[in-house]
């Protein structure tokens, strides 16, 4: 590992090239910003990453001639570039990706990492995301890191040694933050259905947003629960810190919080760094349905922007403008179901737009994506309830789906459905 500048470090990516971006908390925004200064002398050197925190100079107009995105999730500071043309989106799901970078099906020539200090045997950690961030670290063809003194040092399969890293820039850069979502009432009544659905002894995925804090907090009296999730936030550390979460019941990994990536305070990175409770795994272990389906109580929740009256679940996409990504849901969603007592929830507002657009539609927008298919899906929830479908046939699901949705849209679902199913 040789030690240099940033502007050193990024000086022998090529036009041409695919490059890895560590991602989430761990965007290692040194070496972006350094590798968009010299932007101009390069030509289609494609960046692939999920979301990224932070500067995303390599996003703005203009520079997709040079450094063009490829998102494998569509986050919020790539969302209008994705959707003007400037950048492109890969739908898969999560759990494949490190196979896309083994395989050569999405060949790496650099990755750009956010590592700890290396300890005493010359190891780094990827901190804050594993992710497929570990595949890119070991199948791209030159890594180059921001050695970051402020990188928590996460356990589990989370290492890199120095002699796989080629350049390094010394850094002391906390990882970036992301604040505590807004809970409003909407989020609360959802939070508390989802809450019943969850027996003590159950290992949890819980994502990022309102509606997974929501439900955190309505499950403050459970018992002996575990975390088996792509991602986690401030939302577990709460219920670790309460004694809710003791993983004492977990089929595999006991008393371990298994994950792929975090996102959270300065609270949460000193909570996980050097914890041995905190096992850090990449997302072809997390996602994978194999492992999912084990947890005997295993509990998934998810969300959607909106779910047609047959089931289909969109959740990537608003029509045909693309939203965020196919992510682990469907990974989640399927093992869950696979689990002998499993639970697989998708959680969502009844409606949008201040109320003026029901989420529960008849049909899916024109070009909406399906994540979750109908044959997937399992359990819906809003805030007016708790819907089944599971082995319910069209008129039914189309029924138990107009019961949660949003009261004011109810008689317009009920003819739809009439017209459309025979409802």
């Amino acid at each position: 590992m040789q030690i240099v500048t940033a502007a050193q470090a990024v000086a022998g990516i090529r036009s041409g090239e695919q490059v890895f971006v560590h991602g989430g908390a761990a965007t290692p925004s040194v070496l972006l910003e350094a590798l968009a200064a010299r932007a101009s002398e390069l030509r289609d050197v494609r960046l692939i990453h999920f979301h990224t925190e932070g500067p995303a100079p390599h996003l703005e107009p203009g520079m997709e001639p040079h450094l063009r995105h490829t998102a494998l999730f569509i986050g919020a500071n790539a969302r209008a570039a994705v959707n003007d043309g400037r950048a492109d989106y890969v739908p898969v799901f999560l759990s494949d990706v490190p196979r896309l970078f083994a395989g050569g099906a999405l060949p790496l020539d650099v990755s750009l990492l956010n590592v700890s200090a290396p300890d005493s045997h010359g190891f780094c950690s990827l901190g804050t995301s594993v992710d497929a961030a570990l595949a890119a670290s070991r199948h791209a063809g030159r890594v180059i890191a921001q050695v970051n003194r402020s990188m928590p040092r996460t356990h589990g399969d989370s290492f890199i040694h120095v002699d796989r890293i080629g350049l390094a820039v010394e850094v002391d850069q906390p990882p970036f933050e992301h604040p505590e979502p807004q809970i409003g009432s909407v989020e609360e009544r959802i939070g508390q259905y989802v809450a019943e659905l969850v027996p003590d002894g159950a290992t949890l995925q819980l994502g990022i947003g309102a509606i997974p804090a929501a439900v955190a907090r309505a499950l403050e009296n459970k018992h002996d629960l575990g975390i088996h999730t792509e991602m986690f936030t401030d939302v577990v550390l709460g219920l670790v810190e309460r004694g809710v979460v003791t993983g004492a019941c977990k089929e595999v990994n006991r008393g371990k919080i298994v994950t792929a990536f975090l996102m959270g305070s300065r609270d949460l990175y000193r909570f996980v760094d050097d914890n041995p409770m905190i096992e850090m795994r990449p997302v072809d272990y997390t996602n994978d349905t194999a492992v999912i389906r084990r947890f005997r109580r295993m509990v998934a929740v998810n969300s959607a922007l909106s779910v047609d009256l047959t089931g289909q679940v969109s959740a990537d996409s608003i029509g045909t403008r693309f939203y965020s990504g196919v992510g682990g849901q469907m990974d989640f969603i399927r093992g869950a179901a696979l689990a002998e007592e499993g639970r697989a929830i998708i959680a969502l507002p009844a409606t949008a737009a201040g109320g003026t657009i029901s989420r529960i539609a008849p049909v899916l927008p024109l070009g909406a994506g399906v994540v979750t298919t109908r044959a997937h899906v399992r359990t819906i929830v809003t805030e007016h309830g708790v819907a089944e479908l599971w082995g319910r046939s069209i008129r039914e699901r189309a029924e138990a789906l107009i019961a949660i949705a949003d009261p004011k849209f109810r008689d317009e679902l009920r003819a739809e459905a009439r017209r459309l199913y025979h409802a």
